[in-house]
């Protein structure tokens, strides 16, 4: 008890802390993330003052990241979007690839071997599924019921191709030092345990629907086993096999009720993985990755945010075209999971390691505050306000 006392109250005053700067970033109209992000900044080892236990708090931020994808992609309704968004279905697969190849094809001109820049290019192209939840659900967005579909939509779609490229291009490029045969080998081990789990869980899950706890218990069991399983035996990252594993059961007609019900731990424990974030920012390390910081944010306005404007416009997808592009502005915790796989294995060093969390700071306040000027106020939602 006396060993494990002085954890327990440093978790409940780092959750402390996070809530009330998350509450005053959304005072002055920023989105609660930043402050997490700044509650981890500041005890962080980078920062002088108190030290947070990086161990602990990357346990639960692990648990935050697994959960949080593990409900993504529960989340995903491929037959509803076709049905409501037929242009979607396509353009958003197109934007991720397009964005992912102009990127990784410059970051590699710039002095990145292959991979380095292949992970770079993928992370760019994908946004961060929780900030677009954000702005769509945010008492002050400024975007109409179409743009807010559109979001969503596009974001899940971005989750989905991202993940496919990223596991294939994990196991062709031998990130976990095997043979890419071997490494194939594996994941189709792993997809064969996630088609299983899609197969047993839902019938499992009906069976516990009036038994709250032990329906609870076992979705999240789930998710944390397939998630776990994933990253040992298919060697994908954690967080992209959570991802996998909500995909699993996302046609099961309980797959909403299991949603719904993570939903709380999930938010949670997404607080204690954006304040681990913040503790891996090296203040010292900005002097020096300053051009790749400009370098990604050119690459996600330019190279992400444009392409997505043009495909809206073009292929005239219901919504605002500049909302779009601009809620989508941003990356997130893929691009922190690509980049740390990146830097595990030597492909991106720490000075550009520091630059992405710093892009992942800067366009997460972008994004979210200029959606809010970027277009008129809904009437019905002006009036509610």
């Amino acid at each position: 008890m006396e060993v494990t006392a002085p954890r327990i109250l440093e978790l409940g005053a780092v959750l402390l802390l996070a809530a009330g700067a998350g509450w005053v970033a959304r005072r002055v109209g920023l989105p609660a993330v930043l402050g997490y992000l700044g509650v981890g900044l500041a005890i962080s080892p980078f920062t002088p003052g108190y030290v947070v236990d990086r161990e602990q708090l990357q346990l639960f931020a692990d648990l935050g990241v697994v959960l949080l994808l593990f409900e993504v992609g529960i989340e995903v309704d491929v037959g509803r979007l076709r049905r409501e968004h037929g242009a979607l279905i396509w353009a958003a697969p197109l934007q991720a690839v397009l964005t992912a190849v102009i990127v990784g094809v410059v970051a590699f001109v710039a002095g990145l071997p292959p991979f380095g820049a292949a992970l770079i290019g993928l992370g760019v192209a994908m946004s961060s599924s929780v900030v677009v939840v954000n702005i769509t659900k945010s008492r002050r967005r400024r975007t109409d019921r179409t743009t807010d579909q559109a979001l969503l939509g596009w974001s899940v779609l971005q989750d989905v191709t991202g993940v496919v490229l990223a596991i294939g291009l994990l196991a062709v490029a031998g990130a976990s030092g095997r043979s890419p045969i071997e490494a194939v080998g594996r994941l189709i081990a792993f997809a064969l345990v996630a088609v299983l789990a899609a197969a047993a869980l839902p019938q499992l899950l009906r069976r516990l629907r009036d038994q709250h706890d032990l329906f609870l218990i076992v979705s999240v069991a789930t998710g944390l086993t397939v998630a776990g399983l994933g990253a040992v035996l298919g060697e994908v990252p954690l967080a992209l096999a959570a991802f996998i594993a909500g995909l699993a059961i996302a046609e099961s007609p309980d797959a909403a009720e299991a949603r719904r019900r993570l939903l709380p731990f999930r938010d949670l424990l997404a607080v204690l993985f954006f304040v681990a974030i913040g503790t891996l920012i090296d203040l010292g390390a900005l002097a020096a990755s300053w051009p790749w910081v400009v370098g990604l944010i050119l690459a996600v306005t330019i190279g992400k945010s444009g392409l997505i404007y043009v495909l809206a416009r073009g292929l005239r997808i219901t919504s605002r075209p500049g909302q779009l592009a601009i809620g989508l502005g941003q990356v997130g915790e893929f691009s922190f999971v690509l980049a740390s796989v990146g830097l595990a294995v030597g492909a991106i060093d720490a000075t550009l390691y520091a630059a992405v969390l710093t892009a992942v700071v800067l366009t997460i306040a972008g994004s979210t505050v200029i959606v809010r000027f970027s277009g008129t106020p809904v009437a019905a939602e002006a009036a509610a306000a």
